[in-house]
């Protein structure tokens, strides 16, 4: 059984609770907080709640940490800090900022002789895997990716973290007309604010100052500053009624040509609707927390992504099967 431990426990946390209960090979060893571990009850029986602080103690006790903190400011700090003791998972999704994340994860596993495995989920995770596919397939053609209409989680925790924030929802919304023109095969050439607008719902503390909250979102950058965003604020009474789902999903499409003289059209599309973005995130983390295990078994050290693990190494099925059943 591979040993996980599980550091955060918001709603990926949870995801990843469910998932490791989903998969065969896999037991959930700890959950690991800031929180006062008196007051934090999960829902797996018989399994100890641990003060980050004392994660250090569990060296050798589990065998792939996954971290479920945020992307804004957590991952960036706490994945190189886990990586120095234990091979680890996290879904950091800031993509601009991902070569410098790779880079300080990388030097932290190769010093604690792990194996990390950074940016995993559906984006970045499922669907850059397929932009590869599609770009190697299609090398003569245009890439496309559209998000939602769903929760983005990452932006979610970006806006609550801003001082005078209590809670919030954050939408990412494609604009119709370009999914369309793409679909149609016109390449169209859009820019990032054509492609989706984000509408954000926010509960501000008793006081706060409305105004300034609306400009610290808007033009946060690599989180709003690109898009035409809009702040809706509301009670938490609105939020708990009309936003407690976290839906998601969207499409990777690339319209490319073949032939001689590129007289062929092809497009290639793979799209996702989620009712549950975090537990679907836990469950493609789950499957790469197997692959990291494996690799480590095999003495491999330092930072991977998704273009790196070999789809075979997700898989609790070993290779007879899936060449039997799959290929």
């Amino acid at each position: 059984m591979i040993r996980i431990g599980i550091v955060g426990y918001g709603n990926l946390g949870r995801g990843v609770e469910a998932a490791v209960k989903n998969n065969e090979d896999m037991e959930l060893a700890a959950v690991f907080t800031r929180r006062d571990p008196s007051t934090l009850h999960i829902r797996t029986d018989n399994v100890p709640v641990v003060a980050y602080a004392d994660m250090a103690d569990w060296a050798g006790k589990i065998d792939v940490m996954i971290n479920c903190g945020g992307s804004a400011t957590d991952l960036p700090v706490t994945t190189p800090e886990i990586a120095k003791h234990f091979c680890v998972i996290d879904s950091f999704d800031t993509h601009a900022k991902i070569p410098q994340h790779f880079a300080v994860v990388d030097e932290a596993a190769k010093q604690g002789g792990s194996v990390s495995v950074i940016s995993v989920g559906w984006d970045p995770g499922m669907f850059s895997l397929n932009r590869v596919y599609m770009n190697a397939v299609l090398p003569s053609g245009n890439d496309y990716t559209f998000w939602g209409r769903g929760v983005s989680q990452g932006h979610s925790d970006a806006i609550r973290r801003i001082d005078g924030v209590r809670d919030a929802r954050q939408y990412t919304v494609p604009v119709e007309e370009a999914v369309q023109s793409v679909r149609n095969g016109e390449n169209p050439e859009l820019s990032t604010r054509q492609k989706h607008t984000r509408e954000c719902y926010v509960v501000a503390e008793d006081g706060a100052d409305l105004a300034r909250i609306e400009q610290e979102i808007v033009t946060m950058p690599n989180y709003f500053a690109d898009y035409d965003t809009t702040v809706n604020f509301i009670t938490m009474e609105e939020l708990q009624r009309d936003h407690q789902g976290i839906p998601h999903g969207g499409s990777v499409i690339r319209s490319g040509r073949t032939g001689m003289e590129l007289e062929n059209s092809h497009t290639i599309e793979y799209s996702l609707k989620l009712d549950s973005n975090p537990e679907f995130t836990a469950s493609v983390i789950a499957a790469y927390a197997r692959a990291a295990y494996r690799m480590h078994q095999k003495g491999e050290t330092g930072c991977f992504t998704v273009f790196d693990i070999a789809p075979a190494m997700l898989c609790v099925q070993d290779g007879d099967f899936l060449r039997a059943h799959m290929l």
